[in-house]
């Protein structure tokens, strides 16, 4: 049998916000395993498919940055040891410059800026490391908005989509696409929509809600599934999450009645999340 540790009760705790003894149980019951563990405890009832967002253990910081145009955005994520030097004048300095070079190129700034990385490194006396940068641009029209968040140890991007040309410049529209990027890291989505959640998801959900019912009469147990299944989907996909700042309609509703309101069409073309550390 698996030595089961104070650590990984801990983490399953923190993970699922279920009790400390029952945690104990399920990760005896897996073996040791932290995933097995998880789906037992969902199984019984007693854990939700949304998990806590876990703790970072790197330090740093993430940064984000759109060109005036709405037309290009970059994230950039850089890490070093200390909190101390993550809220250090010259560290932040770096993060703007680096998420600035970001907006011009595709190639990882961990080669393409090594000799500033390396200057850094000297000035702080610490370690660091340039982890992952990106790219996007507008794919037709509409604009990229972004959103950092937690003390820059988390960063949006969203791309909202329209028709027109005058839609993309309001003021309104760019409002919009940043309460949609504090909503997606307020309610961390794991899928945009319904179509992109995997075939196998979809099947373990239906295995784990089935054996949650398992009992009760066919017809009954199979709208309780459906009903779960339904529920799902407004956790995990961004259109059909209710909207953070409005929780009486979703966010597809919402895209729908702005877009009536200014006569066009509005889209979530893609989004992004980043998290320090993950």
């Amino acid at each position: 049998m698996a030595t089961i540790s104070a650590k990984m009760v801990s983490e399953l705790r923190e993970a699922t916000g279920v009790g400390m003894m029952e945690c104990k149980r399920a990760l005896e019951e897996a073996g040791g395993d932290r995933e097995k563990a998880i789906r037992l405890l969902r199984e019984r009832g007693l854990a939700t498919a949304q998990k806590k967002a876990g703790r970072a253990t790197n330090q740093g910081a993430i940064g984000a940055a759109v060109t005036e145009d709405g037309k290009t955005a970059a994230l950039v994520e850089i890490n070093c040891e200390t909190d101390f030097v993550a809220r250090n004048e010259q560290f932040k300095a770096f993060v703007v410059e680096m998420t600035r070079r970001a907006l011009e190129t595709d190639a990882a700034l961990a080669e393409t800026a090594r000799d500033a990385l390396t200057a850094m490194i000297q000035k702080t006396g610490e370690n660091m490391q340039i982890r992952r940068n990106l790219r996007l641009k507008v794919q037709g029209e509409g604009r990229l908005i972004h959103y950092v968040h937690l003390g820059d140890k988390e960063g949006v991007l969203i791309e909202l989509g329209c028709q027109k040309p005058e839609t993309a410049a309001r003021k309104e529209f760019w409002e919009l696409g940043r309460d949609l990027a504090m909503h997606v890291s307020a309610m961390a989505p794991r899928w945009l929509q319904r179509s992109d959640v995997p075939e196998e998801v979809l099947v373990s959900e239906r295995e784990i809600y089935a054996k949650q019912v398992a009992g009760k009469p066919t017809n009954i147990a199979a709208k309780i599934v459906e009903g779960k299944i339904q529920k799902f989907f407004s956790e995990v996909c961004f259109l059909d999450q209710p909207f953070v700042k409005e929780q009486k309609m979703t966010v597809s509703q919402l895209l729908l009645e702005r877009g009536r309101a200014w006569n066009d069409t509005v889209t979530v073309r893609r989004y992004l999340r980043w998290v320090l550390g993950e």
